[in-house]
């Protein structure tokens, strides 16, 4: 199975074999670095076709990767075969000036050797320690289409600017059941409609999260399963919305690999980038707007973080009515007619996931709520009337204590049944794409896996918005409870 990789000239060559993090090209060069060392081992009459096989294989590899795109994790690669390098010509040059050759002892090449197999070791687990992110194939029967749209609020003024004139602007990215595309079409980039935007998006995010860049440059070069601005798909009638917050600092695109499930499934997901929030938002006019906020660990944490919930819960509510408008034909749009926006789910994670709880106690259009590990942040809880999920990683009293009390208040005010779900194996990062590209790190990342963390998460997912949006038949709870520890609370 192939996982496409961006770059100047996309050919299965330079394309990520998953499972192995590295493209044909990378492992080639890989098996030549190592032929290069370990030449000096095999008997002599074989040295010297083998070191001009593997040095042609080499060299050529090292010119086409630096042309499409040399990643750093094949750095220490070829930074191994250079050492050797000296040690394997050097007799091979002599012996062709007819100068009688000496070699070094084995116990003094030995440990050389080892050391430069090691270097060249490093680039395949690095490549899996922070691979290009390997999207899984959505499950559901329709094929995935998607494009970004852009909206301003005449009526709302941008708070984090001093203009007066600045209006509140929010760019939000679709996800839709689309028509199949012919062989071949091609993927959408991940983080971004373009390369650029992908690779301005990834290293604010890495700036963000305190990383160095160069370690996580291969989530720019990932293509995932939905194609931009393919036709909506011509079955399903009208689709059930989804709309999604990130969370603090979080990009629209955190969460594909999940929007791309629910889209297969017949939901229209929209996922929203919050200006001066988002670690990076490109608006259609090329503009970046960075963020201006960042957890810092003091006091006023708390207050920044009811503050910007807020205003995340207005995009969410102002995002929804441009949506309403879109389905009416008001905006033009391939949507217009298949948008059911009687059948509307806030979700969001962290942050994201207290600016949903909040958008729907002030918005009853939201008909189901889901809270992906996000605390609280509601400055005036109250009664609200739809079902909420609410996912979480397992946290104790130790760990927080403040957290699931008052998780459990707010679920406690629904008017309808609502349920925490705690995911064993989880960490706060396994809610969105992380584990597809971090070290698999349980403390990070958790524990399910690269593979299990997305489905795990959307499973549940579209299990309480089957039930609650489309109304399936079902034990909602029994089918809950196969993901993890449930905890019902029903409607006083």
């Amino acid at each position: 199975m192939w996982q496409g990789v961006p770059c100047a000239e996309d050919g299965q060559v330079t394309e990520i074999i998953t499972g192995l993090y590295m493209s044909p090209l990378e492992l080639l060069a890989v098996l030549a670095a190592t032929a290069i060392v370990v030449v000096r081992w095999l008997p002599p009459a074989a040295r010297a076709r083998v070191t001009i096989a593997a040095g042609t294989v080499l060299v050529l590899s090292a010119m086409v990767l630096g042309v499409v795109g040399l990643r750093w994790q094949m750095v220490p690669v070829l930074t191994g075969c250079v050492l050797a390098l000296p040690f394997v010509l050097s007799p091979l040059l002599r012996r062709r000036g007819g100068r009688s050759v000496r070699r070094a002892r084995w116990w003094l090449a030995l440990p050389g050797s080892l050391a430069c197999l090691g270097l060249i070791a490093t680039g395949p687990v690095a490549a899996w320690a922070f691979p290009v992110p390997a999207f899984p194939t959505p499950s559901g029967d329709f094929a995935v289409g998607t494009r970004v749209v852009q909206w301003t609020d005449p009526n709302r003024p941008e708070t984090a600017t001093a203009d007066p004139r600045d209006r509140r602007t929010v760019v939000v990215q679709l996800w839709y059941p689309a028509q199949r595309s012919p062989a071949g079409a091609q993927r959408a980039q991940y983080l971004g409609r373009t390369a650029h935007e992908a690779r301005v998006v990834s290293k604010a995010l890495a700036r963000y999260a305190g990383l160095p860049g160069v370690l996580v440059d291969g989530v720019p070069r990932a293509h995932t399963h939905a194609v931009f601005n393919a036709p909506v798909a011509n079955e399903g009638g009208r689709f059930p919305l989804v709309l999604f917050s990130p969370g603090l600092g979080g990009v629209r695109t955190q969460n594909t690999a999940w929007a791309e499930e629910l889209a297969s499934h017949g939901y229209v997901v929209a996922a929203l980038d919050h200006p001066y929030d988002s670690a990076a938002v490109v608006l259609a006019d090329g503009r970046t707007i960075n963020t201006k906020i960042k957890s810092t660990g003091d006091d006023e944490d708390n207050e920044r973080a009811v503050e910007t919930t807020g205003i995340r819960a207005a995009d969410l509510r102002f995002s929804l009515t441009q949506l309403s408008r879109l389905d009416r034909g008001e905006i033009t749009g391939p949507l217009t007619g298949r948008l059911d926006t009687s059948r509307v789910a806030v979700t969001g994670h962290s942050l994201g996931g207290a600016a949903a709880l909040q958008a729907a106690r002030q918005d009853r259009r939201f008909t189901a709520v889901i809270d992906l590990d996000g605390y609280p942040r509601d400055p005036d809880p109250g009664p609200f009337h739809q079902p909420v999920l609410g996912l979480t990683q397992a946290i104790t009293p130790e760990t927080d204590s403040r957290y699931l009390p008052r998780l459990t208040e707010v679920l406690k005010h629904s008017t309808a049944t609502s349920y925490r779900l705690t995911i064993p194996g989880a960490a706060h990062l396994t809610f969105m794409d992380a584990p597809l590209y971090l070290p698999p790190v349980p403390s990070m990342v958790g524990s399910l896996g690269r593979t299990e963390s997305p489905r795990v998460v959307a499973a549940a997912t579209l299990a309480f918005l089957d039930s609650t949006l489309r109304h399936k038949p079902g034990d909602l709870t029994g089918a809950l409870s196969t993901y993890g520890d449930l905890s019902v609370y029903h409607p006083d």
